[in-house]
C-alpha cells in the first residue's frame, strides 16, 4: 500500500520449495502465498518476509528481522522469528 519504505536488502519471499519431496521433483516444487504489506510500514535493512504474512497499518520490522507470522498494525517486531517488542502510540 501507500508510504511504504524499505532499507537496503530487504528481502520479500512469497514462496517456498517442498520439504517432503526429492531430487528433481522437489526443485520443481513451489508452495506460494501472497505477502500483504499495509500503508506506511517500514521494512529495515536485510529483514526477511515470509510467504503468507500480512504486515500491519504503519509497523516497523527491525533490521534483520524474519517475519514468519503476521505482524499487527502499530508495532514494532524484531528478532527471528520477529516478536513485538513494543506498540506504536498512533
Amino acid at each position: 500500500e501507500k508510504n511504504v519504505f524499505t532499507g537496503h536488502d530487504v528481502m520479500i519471499l512469497t514462496g517456498a520449495h517442498d520439504h517432503t519431496k526429492f531430487d528433481n521433483e522437489r526443485k520443481m516444487s513451489d508452495i506460494g502465498e501472497p505477502i500483504y504489506i499495509c500503508e506506511g510500514v517500514w521494512l529495515a535493512s536485510r529483514c526477511i518476509i515470509l510467504k503468507g504474512v500480512t504486515i500491519g497499518k504503519y509497523a516497523v520490522v527491525g533490521a534483520g528481522a524474519i517475519v514468519t507470522h503476521d505482524v499487527p498494525a502499530y508495532t514494532v517486531v524484531v528478532g527471528n522469528p520477529a516478536k513485538i517488542i513494543k506498540y506504536i502510540n498512533r
